[in-house]
């Protein structure tokens, strides 16, 4: 941790904060409540306006939820994700036939230099990839059980966290919770992206998309508990995979209008669903959710979003081979 860190201490949110107590499941750690600022003015624009807001106390995953923990909710209730199921083509219009088989995205490390501006030069859907065979047919989960679970689409992530007794966090509490403790920071651990020169979180080191220098140790998914905990206990709050939360995507946060007297106090960010808003496919209107966390292609010449400020919008109706999630338990109201 940063020694220029700041540590940010629990502020009163004008309700009573229950003590932690035991954990409601193992590997579970307390995320205090309090104020704190969420999103940053120094960044991408839909991370902005910075703005307070309060969060209530909760219980959250230490780790995002591995494959061999999803393997035994699918093993337990029969559950088939939507990677696996066959697509409606009135959901798509215009789609391209082979398209429109099960699948997801995978990335493809181009041999060279690409134009950024096109994301299938590293992109590509692949029928027959799912949780399972994550680069498709052919591929498995040997050796990658404790890596996390991905290919998951907002609709999976919240089964699997139904079955488990718990839920999915929003944006506020993710954010809340990967800061750590440390307010206004740039990353999980303080102000250096690498200080001393030690990676601590599962990013793209090189330049994007071609070169992987893998100062990190790692390229691709890494085991959850790879690198050091936050202030809260928590792991890979950065890099490794995106993570959902269950807020609708907006372009901007809508902050407290100016007004320092009115800080939210457990925001959801917008009631209404953004669509796709696909230039090249604006006849498909697909709801979007909040990703919070960065994953291992997140690089300095692309993505610097491994920081707790950074957003993604994600259709809810797909995953890909960096998104994953993990829980929260919200103690029950006095």
């Amino acid at each position: 941790m940063s020694s220029e860190a700041v540590r940010l201490d629990p502020e009163p949110s004008g309700a009573s904060e229950p003590s932690a107590g035991e954990a409601p499941f193992p590997d579970m750690v307390w995320i205090p409540g309090g104020t704190y600022w969420m999103g940053s003015d120094h960044h991408y624009p839909e991370e902005a306006p910075a703005h307070q807001v309060t969060v209530s106390g909760f219980w959250m995953d230490r780790f995002t939820v591995t494959n061999m923990q999803f393997a035994r909710f699918v093993d337990a209730t029969k559950y088939v994700t939507v990677a696996e199921r066959p697509l409606n083509p009135a959901d798509y219009p215009g789609a391209l036939p082979e398209l429109l088989a099960p699948g997801s995205l995978v990335f493809r490390k181009p041999p060279g230099r690409v134009d950024l501006r096109d994301i299938s030069n590293w992109w590509a859907y692949v029928p027959g990839a799912f949780w399972r065979h994550p680069e498709g047919p052919g591929s498995n989960l040997k050796g990658r059980g404790k890596h996390p679970v991905v290919h998951l689409a907002f609709e999976d992530a919240e089964a699997y966290a139904k079955w488990a007794g718990k839920a999915l966090p929003t944006e506020a509490e993710w954010e809340k919770a990967a800061r750590g403790g440390l307010d206004r920071r740039e990353y999980c651990w303080g102000d250096e992206l690498a200080p001393g020169g030690k990676h601590l979180a599962n990013t793209w080191q090189g330049e994007f998309p071609w070169q992987s220098l893998r100062e990190d140790g790692f390229e691709g998914t890494c085991p959850v508990g790879s690198f050091p905990p936050n202030g809260y206990g928590l792991h890979e709050m950065a890099g490794n995979v995106w993570e959902w939360t269950t807020d609708w995507f907006q372009s901007r946060h809508t902050g407290n209008k100016g007004k320092a007297c009115c800080i939210p106090v457990n925001p959801r960010g917008p009631a209404q669903p953004a669509g796709s808003q696909d230039p090249a496919q604006p006849q498909v209107n697909i709801p979007r959710r909040v990703l919070k966390g960065g994953s291992h292609l997140c690089a300095p010449n692309y993505c610097r979003r491994y920081r707790p400020a950074a957003r993604s919008p994600q259709a809810v109706d797909s995953g890909a081979c960096h998104i994953g999630f993990r829980c929260i338990v919200r103690p029950a109201a006095p």
